[in-house]
């Protein structure tokens, strides 16, 4: 494997390579903001100084479908990551994401597309990590057991109970703190996506709805199968969550981009692009009540789950399919 010295010029190498790149409504969830909040929402700052990370290699499949849902294509693909020490027998991997350029959001000509999906536009962004799948609870645990930064976290929230299942009835601030307390006993800078990071990091340089293709069936994830999208035929409604990895991964090596748990971003709620970044930062100014969630969950109609859909709530809000997945990279600056 290769090792670098620290997470900074493991990141420098990374950005040497580029890649190219009304609606049913999930009952779970709430149409507008849970609440109207007091206290100021804070982004967390660490700068802690990284320790030394050494990069492994695995190897999986990537699977393409048709409008039918049908695999079309298999191919063998690789991504690199680092694996962290959580302690007590947890590891938690992070995927090494390449830098590149994709477009955000959807064209008014996609199926089942929105207004705050648009304008489409060309996004950089810059190399990164990202966890493989979504925050477990055996990770939850781990650091949930670490001391407190700015709030408590409750060790158990999950409604579904499995080492090998995402953690949910997650808020905003408890996916914050979780982060919070990751940099502390790790010296490295963990923190929430921002909304590019996860759209750039889902689509890993498609540009369809879904990652796998032009739709997703029961069999590429877990969400509501009695309903479909485009032209795939109906499946399975598991009433549950799956264990992190069930499904095929996309074409960098993340599991689980689509359905399973939403999952979290850093980004305040916007209507819509028309002045959003355009370099991948979290976009930090805007409607203070709510914060933005991705890619849709076990309970939800799949034309909740595409890559570029967008769903805004309360940061102070659990459900029981509200999950995350942690970043890291280099001092914010």
């Amino acid at each position: 494997s290769q090792r670098y010295q620290s997470a900074a010029e493991a990141l420098s190498a990374l950005n040497a390579t580029i890649v190219s790149p009304p609606p049913p409504i999930s009952p779970i969830l709430p149409t507008t903001p849970i609440s109207q909040l007091t206290q100021p929402i804070l982004i967390p700052r660490h700068t802690p100084s990284p320790t030394s990370i050494s990069l492994n290699s695995f190897n999986f499949e990537v699977v393409t479908v048709n409008s039918q849902g049908a695999i079309t294509k298999r191919s063998p693909s690789q991504a690199k990551y680092f694996t962290e020490d959580l302690g007590n027998g947890v590891t938690l991997e992070m995927i090494q994401i390449p830098a590149g350029s994709f477009s955000m959001g959807s064209p008014k000509t996609e199926k089942d597309s929105y207004d705050d999906e648009r304008p489409q536009h060309q996004v950089t962004v810059p190399s990164f990590y990202l966890g493989k799948f979504t925050v477990t609870q055996a990770q939850w645990r781990v650091v949930a057991a670490l001391p407190q930064v700015n709030r408590e976290l409750n060790p158990n929230p999950s409604n579904f109970t499995g080492d090998k299942l995402p953690a949910e009835r997650i808020s905003w601030y408890d996916a914050v703190e979780f982060c919070d307390r990751l940099s502390k006993l790790t010296k490295q800078n963990y923190r929430l996506p921002s909304e590019a990071e996860w759209e750039y990091a889902c689509r890993a340089g498609t540009t369809t709805p879904f990652h796998f293709g032009e739709t997703i069936t029961p069999d590429l994830a877990t969400y509501d199968g009695n309903y479909t999208y485009s032209c795939a035929s109906k499946g399975i409604y598991r009433h549950k969550t799956a264990p992190v990895g069930s499904f095929s991964p996309n074409s960098f090596g993340l599991y689980d981009m689509h359905g399973n748990v939403w999952e979290w971003c850093a980004d305040l709620f916007h209507e819509n692009y028309s002045v959003a970044p355009r370099n991948g930062s979290v976009w930090e100014n805007g409607n203070n009540s709510a914060r933005m969630l991705r890619g849709g969950s076990w309970v939800s109609n799949p034309r909740l789950c595409p890559s570029a859909f967008r769903y805004r709530v309360g940061p102070d809000y659990r459900d029981g399919n509200f999950g995350f997945r942690v970043v890291v990279s280099g001092a914010k600056t």
